[in-house]
């Protein structure tokens, strides 16, 4: 036995746990599971499933055809393919002359799998990241890093943690990217491109012939100047001018906007060509997606169901949102640029009496009250490793207001106790 344990750590490599697994790892330890009703999941990289207010109701019945349980095609079903495509086109492509066709569109069983399908499709290049961004990228790039060259731009709260369309340009000729891949909105800061900005982002990709590589995931958690419900969702699919042709490849699915987690249901939208070469990938890599999961999407989303569940996300979260930045802010937790999507914020606790001042005590010290964290390292995307130097501090948190809104305040006083308690005994 000793030896084969010997020899297994011969084969395998280092893999260390992605941010929120390694937060929900050490809270098992703990006895948190999910639905625990003694835990609050402040560091959970999901809505709330269940019924909110203004939704339609949930999904839970499931039929099954005899021919559902067979392969289905690599690229997704016609039906949910042509019915992506019409959302898209209803959304954000209305009046354009280039409209989106099932050929657009290919699906996969959730966005790290069609993220994986995306990045194993493309060939030599450099290829762009930013720092503070979505912690999974890191391993997605480095299984690549024999095709791929790095290259790291960061972003801070004097930039809002975004490019201005003239620092992208700028960067791309200064590095000589080829893509750019990044969230939209921003997981973990809640940076949004939007409007004018995000249309000068897809003209300059066109421009330097650039491909912007966008994780769309939080695209209908949109709120406004005053921290109220959106009016609507944020794509660059708004602002390319030819579908076929356009360097922008957008990757969404039901995950976030339509709260189903657990389906794990993804799809990748741009030009055909490079679609179909996604899809083919799924024949090494994954095998296709579920058809039984694709067919309970179709109604999903169609126009008056999805805009219903949209809406109320937006109103729900937005509410959400305002109640802990309040909080977090009465604590004397920073929140030096407030995003303005996705359900998290994105904090430093230098200000906070020590030790509280260092994510890992924050995170070790909340997992004692049974609030679970993020501490912000995690979001220093660095592929191989190949950055000596640290870009996100240990002053840094990411903070979700995905729970239920009693929940959500229910970890709020015990991180409020757990604060002042700290306070007392310096």
């Amino acid at each position: 036995m000793t030896e084969t344990l010997r020899g297994m750590r011969d084969v395998c490599r280092p893999i260390p746990f992605m941010g929120v697994i390694r937060v929900v790892h050490e809270a098992s330890k703990l006895g948190f599971r999910n639905g625990h009703p003694d835990w609050c999941n402040l560091g959970q990289g999901q809505p709330e499933i269940g019924d909110i207010a203004g939704a339609p109701p949930r999904d839970h019945k499931l039929s099954v055809s005899h021919q559902d349980c067979a392969y289905g095609p690599v690229e997704g079903i016609d039906e949910l393919r042509e019915a992506v495509a019409a959302h898209y086109n209803r959304l954000f492509r209305k009046g354009k002359a280039s409209q989106y066709r099932k050929e657009n569109v290919a699906i996969a069983s959730g966005g790290r799998l069609i993220l994986s399908r995306l990045l194993a499709t493309l060939g030599n290049l450099k290829l762009g990241h930013l720092v503070p961004d979505y912690t999974a990228y890191e391993d997605l790039i480095d299984y690549h890093l024999h095709r791929f060259e790095p290259v790291t731009l960061t972003v801070g709260a004097e930039d809002a943690f975004m490019l201005t369309p003239r620092a992208l340009e700028h960067q791309i000729e200064a590095h000589g990217l080829d893509a750019l891949l990044f969230s939209n909105p921003c997981n973990p800061t809640g940076a949004v491109v939007a409007g004018k900005t995000l249309a000068d982002y897809v003209e300059t990709a066109r421009r330097q012939a650039c491909w912007l590589l966008l994780d769309e995931f939080y695209s209908h958690f949109i709120y406004d100047d005053e921290g109220g419900a959106g009016d609507g969702p944020v794509s660059a699919a708004s602002y390319v001018n030819d579908v076929d042709r356009d360097p922008v490849v957008i990757v969404d699915g039901l995950t976030k906007g339509f709260r189903y987690p657990g389906w794990r249901l993804g799809w990748i939208l741009g030009p055909p060509e490079l679609v179909s070469a996604v899809a083919r990938a799924a024949s090494a890599i994954d095998g296709g997606p579920s058809t039984i999961v694709q067919r309970l999407t179709v109604p999903i989303l169609q126009p008056d169901r999805a805009d219903q569940e949209t809406a109320a996300v937006r109103s729900v979260f937005a509410r959400k949102r305002k109640l802990m930045l309040e909080r977090l802010l009465a604590m004397g937790i920073d929140v030096p640029a407030p995003g303005k999507g996705t359900f998290y914020l994105w904090v430093r606790l230098a200000k906070l009496p020590a030790p509280l001042n260092d994510a890992d005590t924050f995170f070790r010290a909340a997992l004692e009250q049974r609030v679970m964290t993020v501490p912000g390292y995690y979001f220093d995307v660095n592929p191989g490793q190949r950055r000596a130097e640290t870009l996100i501090d240990h002053s840094w948190m990411r903070l979700s207001y995905g729970p239920k809104e009693e929940n959500l305040l229910l970890g709020l006083d015990r991180l409020e106790r757990m604060i002042r308690g700290s306070g007392d005994r310096a």
